[in-house]
């Protein structure tokens, strides 16, 4: 019998990528289905959603939009194009965006043409639809996922919160989080042997050349 929190995924995932979408004029309708989502979660995939909707609820619009800049779009380090931690700015990530491209469009999905795959928003959407393929593409991105959760927490983000519940989504790492990620992020994607600089490292990732999702 599957769990509660496999049961819920596809939920969870879709409420995350709502939460991680530019805040606009259409937030508080966001923030109204969220909440309903998230009271039905498992504990620890809920209530850091919980968390951040009253963060988002207490914060104007404008603030919460000027944080989500200068958080994903100025940040390299919070990037939520999740190919840049493996490869940045090379052709191995062109070749990486490709097989994502390939995997939506065999199930039918087609992204507009300024969607880029890798966004975090867009991998959390796929597979809320399609949660055998999209949990094996979220575990596919798993270093680049913990790299950018760790950085937001770093940062001190609200959107942390967002990041622990995507975590808590997936298999938990094992010893301590850092030395976790470090493992991960040297052992690379499960079907590419791409190696990555441990977080921390003073290697910094390219500027993204597309901002977040609107």
């Amino acid at each position: 019998m599957r769990s509660p929190a496999t049961v819920s995924a596809p939920a969870a995932w879709q409420t995350q990528s709502m939460l991680l979408a530019y805040p606009d004029e259409d937030l508080p309708a966001r923030i109204v289905l969220a909440r309903q989502v998230a009271a039905t979660l498992p504990e620890a995939v809920g209530s850091p959603l919980i968390r951040h909707l009253e963060h988002l609820a207490d914060t104007p619009l404008g603030a919460l939009a000027a944080d989500y800049v200068a958080t994903f779009d100025n940040r390299r380090r919070c990037c939520l194009y999740l190919t840049y931690y493996a490869h940045g700015d090379t052709r191995k990530r062109g070749l990486a965006l490709l097989a994502m491209k390939q995997t939506y469009a065999a199930a039918g999905l087609v992204l507009g043409a300024d969607e880029l795959p890798d966004h975090l928003a867009v991998v959390l959407e796929f597979a809320a639809a399609e949660p055998e393929p999209g949990r094996r593409m979220l575990l596919e991105q798993r270093a680049g996922i913990e790299l950018l959760r760790l950085a937001l927490r770093d940062a001190k983000s609200p959107w942390a919160l967002v990041l622990d519940s995507v975590s808590a989504t997936l298999p938990p790492l094992i010893g301590d989080e850092r030395q976790a990620v470090a493992r991960l992020a040297a052992e690379g994607p499960p079907e590419e042997q791409v190696g990555l600089a441990p977080f921390g490292s003073a290697v910094l990732l390219p500027d993204p050349v597309i901002r977040g999702a609107r």
